[in-house]
């Protein structure tokens, strides 16, 4: 009994903690959004969409709407499931495993799954790729990751809690408790052991605030507090000073044991306000090992050949990419069978295409590209291309008016997406508008016939002009 009681309360304290974690995100998407029920609110798969947008920077198909159904749900949160698992670990560099969690158990609001489902999210995308930015933690990098999820079947546990346990192999645990070790408890002594009880006294939060602003921290003063007084100091110093969302409240770690993965999320956010040496100012002395070398002539060269490997990487997997393309291509089958193909395909030039534009920022002042971006650019955009072309050409194949939708789809679509170029004079600028417009008019009557509810033609046709009009102003 104690040890469910014990699950439950974690549980509750892990919903509480992810719940602000996600809305501290959330806040970001345009428009903002926001969980209030963590196991309620992402049955339809909407939020968790938008999540994974705001943390990723990609478009990620949803359905939307008010009278959503469960068919809907389970669209949407399969398209999140497939995209994490279309991920990479940054630490082991294979792709993130999924274990035991279902889009029909997420859209049933299953406590242990939801759950477990955030905290592989909060692992990959934060704890994980912050802590690989630490140069004297890439050493820890060696082991398996500790993104993969396990089920664990525990003797005596209710057959319908199926739960679902992450299993750390080193790495970003390692990595983030290393981190508070050689920066925060090494100059005071400080014992923290895990990500449990070494924290319920309040010491080692107050220790990595000081790690970060020494101005704000009295060590000898916290020491001879009492525990809650030392959390809600802590958690309201790295709210007001330090803009760090404050995701844990004194009574969830002042216990006998202390959520670990909660923990976890609020003390990885620290490392995005970590000081660089060169713009720290005194106080507080910090360890060599956590600070980059000075940049150098080595160095440089050392960057520039790893750049040089990543373009060349990039460039074997577009070519393989468009090879994969027109074989697919060719290859007979049903519509289905072949837009699942093109899904596919889509999936993974979108998963790419944050690196791919990363990696074709212009090195030189006056925007040119080098020779090795300039080939690579090439090679995206001719893939980009054969896939636009593919997308066109199935859509153009769907039986009856469907074909005809189809067509007129991509047609619109590149309508709005043309770039609009602003002139000095704004008559000038007015006329390319009134042009785009007139563009736009061919391409709405183009596709509505003359015969059929002319009323609603011409609400729908002003509806356009109006919509593209808004666009373009919002443009300027």
């Amino acid at each position: 009994i104690q040890k469910l009681q014990d699950t439950d309360e974690q549980e509750a304290v892990q919903k509480r903690t992810f719940t602000k974690w996600i809305n501290s995100h959330l806040a970001k998407h345009k428009p903002p959004l926001e969980v209030n029920d963590l196991f309620e609110d992402i049955k339809d798969g909407v939020k968790l969409l938008a999540l994974l947008e705001v943390l990723s920077g990609q478009r990620l198909p949803c359905e939307q709407g008010r009278q959503l159904k469960r068919i809907h749900w389970v669209s949407n949160i399969g398209t999140a499931l497939k995209f994490l698992e279309g991920r990479k670990s940054v630490y082991r560099g294979s792709p993130i495993k999924l274990v035991n969690i279902h889009a029909t158990d997420i859209a049933d609001g299953r406590p242990s799954i939801v759950l477990g489902l955030m905290w592989t999210i909060i692992l990959y995308f934060q704890i994980e790729e912050l802590t690989s930015n630490l140069p004297a933690l890439q050493a820890l990098s060696n082991s398996n990751s500790s993104v993969d999820s396990t089920a664990s079947c525990e003797t005596g546990s209710p057959p319908m809690k199926r739960k679902v346990v992450t299993k750390f192999q080193g790495n970003a645990k390692k990595a983030l408790l290393r981190w508070v070790q050689c920066t925060a408890a090494k100059e005071f002594g400080i014992e923290v052991k895990d990500f449990g009880p070494s924290w319920r006294d309040g010491v080692a939060f107050q220790a990595v605030v000081h790690a970060i602003r020494p101005d704000l921290v009295d060590m000898e003063v916290v020491r001879r507090r009492k525990n809650r007084e030392n959390l809600e100091e802590a958690f309201s110093l790295a709210e007001n000073e330090l803009g760090i969302p404050r995701l844990l409240d004194p009574e969830d770690v002042d216990v006998d044991k202390p959520d670990e993965k909660s923990i976890m999320t609020y003390v990885a956010q620290f490392l995005k306000h970590y000081p660089n040496p060169k713009q720290s100012e005194g106080g507080g002395q910090q360890d060599e090992c956590f600070h980059p070398p000075p940049p150098s002539l080595p160095s440089f060269h050392s960057a520039f050949r790893e750049e040089r490997k990543m373009l060349r990487e990039l460039k074997v997997f577009v070519d393989q990419l468009e090879r994969d393309l027109l074989r697919a291509q060719a290859t007979e089958g049903s519509l289905t069978d072949k837009y699942q193909g093109f899904k596919n395909f889509h999936v993974q030039y979108e998963m790419k295409k944050k690196q791919t534009d990363q990696l074709l920022q212009p090195v030189h002042k006056e925007g040119k590209l080098s020779v090795d971006q300039a080939v690579v650019k090439q090679a995206w955009d001719r893939v980009s291309a054969r896939l636009l072309d593919w997308h066109i050409h199935l859509d153009k194949s769907l039986p009856g008016p469907l074909g005809v939708v189809g067509a007129w789809l991509h047609r619109a679509e590149l309508a709005l997406r043309e770039d609009i170029p602003l002139q000095h004079v704004h008559e000038e600028t007015a006329n390319v508008l009134h042009r785009k417009l007139e563009q736009h008019k061919t391409v709405i009557l183009s596709f509505l016939p003359p015969y059929s509810q002319l009323r609603i033609n011409t609400l729908l046709y002003h509806l356009c002009i109006c919509f593209y009009a808004l666009f373009c102003f919002d443009r300027l």
